[in-house]
């Protein structure tokens, strides 16, 4: 027989059923000790050394022969220039998500909001964008135009002041379509810088990058082990681990719509994970089936055969109610509920990134053009976490104005509190407000 996909079959009967599952979604996010370990040195070196470290850096690891950092900057007039040369219809399709993606996120802005009570108090929460942020965005072969879109659009819908995007360029490659969604998306500058030099160039300034508040957007190990580590002297979004999907099917779907399904998140890398859950055996046999059909005509067919073979699973469950409970246990970063009734099922998903409802919506629909965001949480992270949105670039400040009749009412709550506490001050600050 001709070479066969090796993918882990499950069925949620056997007695090993939950070693087995638990030993498919173990991922390790946090770097060794020898990542870790260079990581500090080059974020060490760039607090020190500022523009000198990232360009030695950025020559050393991109292959590249730069004697200043002018070299690594790019600007409006260029960026608008790569947008104006791209094919239309490349333009066009670019216009299109992030009309949608714009859409979608404005409808998630929140708003500042206060009450007045009966003594004259007021209470509120405002509502602040952040002032500067930074999006890094994989470069060289591993181009990603709808990260640019899904990360800057949401952080200009937020009311982001100055949006500073970073991008390697290895061997000097410059992809003129990602160049050409930062233009679209309100970038205002961008470098040409990658991996840790980066993160740290963002997180504490050189000469020549500017400081953020937050940095946000995807990259290897070097880079989410740098995110890691300049957490607290900037926001973050997430440490994100490989891509991640779990289709559930009711056996009704085409099964090589199915697979497709599948390879669009192994064909990442050979880390990202793939399952299927059916509680039709005939159906998760006509799965396979095709898997094994069509995974020879997959260009990157390497990379998706090593990801099914070390992460990927079909499994078989009771029935639909288990094919919930296996969902909210794995918290899926992607889901795809390929059922007659998804609506009614995704009722009962708690944990997930993304819920894609019914046959016809494919996940990598989200991946570029749908509206919600692409940046989800992975590893299960989805338990707690939530897709990259307009929030994730804004804070919010507490309000609070006493008049003298509050003041006098909460003082002394305060008070008997404060002396409860056996913190003095505190109890005479408030005191000093009582009405005589």
């Amino acid at each position: 027989m001709s070479q066969m996909t090796t993918i882990a079959r499950l069925t949620t009967q056997d007695v090993d059923f939950e070693a087995r599952l638990e030993s498919l979604l173990a991922w390790e996010g946090v770097s060794d000790q020898e990542v870790g370990s260079r990581v500090a040195e080059i974020i060490a070196a760039v607090r020190q050394r500022g523009d000198d470290a990232v360009v030695e850096y950025t020559n050393r690891f991109d292959r590249l022969s730069v004697s200043s950092m002018s070299e690594l900057a790019i600007g409006a007039e260029r960026l608008a220039a790569a947008f104006a040369a791209v094919p239309q219809e490349q333009r066009e399709a670019l216009q299109q998500a992030a009309e949608r993606i714009r859409a979608y996120h404005q409808r998630q802005k929140p708003e500042s909001w206060q009450y007045n009570e009966p003594d004259g108090t007021l209470l509120g929460q405002k509502v602040s964008p952040l002032d500067r942020v930074g999006i890094y965005v994989p470069g060289g072969k591993a181009a990603y135009p709808s990260s640019v879109l899904m990360n800057a659009v949401p952080a200009h819908v937020a009311g982001v002041a100055e949006i500073i995007m970073v991008v390697p360029t290895p061997d000097g490659i410059v992809n003129e379509l990602v160049l050409a969604a930062a233009h679209l998306a309100g970038v205002d500058r961008v470098f040409t810088l990658g991996g840790a030099q980066a993160v740290a160039a963002l997180a504490y300034g050189t000469q020549t990058v500017p400081r953020v508040d937050k940095i946000v957007g995807p990259g290897n190990i070097y880079v989410a082990t740098a995110k890691r580590a300049v957490f607290g002297q900037v926001g973050i979004d997430m440490i994100a681990g490989p891509s991640e999907i779990l289709v559930v099917s009711d056996g009704k779907t085409d099964p090589d719509w199915l697979a497709m399904d599948l390879f669009s998140q192994a064909e990442h890398d050979e880390d990202a994970q793939a399952i299927l859950v059916t509680w039709d055996a005939d159906h998760l046999d006509a799965v396979l089936a095709s898997i094994e059909r069509l995974l020879p005509t997959m260009e990157r067919e390497a990379i998706i055969r090593e990801s099914l073979a070390r992460r990927g699973a079909l499994i078989l469950c009771d029935g639909p109610a288990q094919a919930v409970e296996l969902i909210n246990r794995v918290a899926p970063e992607h889901l795809e509920l390929s059922v007659e009734a998804p609506q009614e099922m995704a009722e009962g998903v708690r944990h997930a990134g993304a819920i894609f409802m019914g046959r016809y919506t494919a996940e990598v629909l989200g991946d570029y053009c749908a509206g919600p965001n692409h940046v989800l949480p992975t590893s299960g992270t989805a338990r707690f976490s939530s897709p990259l949105g307009v929030y994730d670039f804004q804070k919010r400040s507490s309000l609070i104005q006493c008049s003298a009749e509050g003041a006098d009412t909460l003082g002394r709550t305060a008070s008997v509190l404060a002396r409860g506490e056996s913190l003095t001050a505190h109890a005479r600050s408030a005191e000093n407000r009582f009405k005589r």
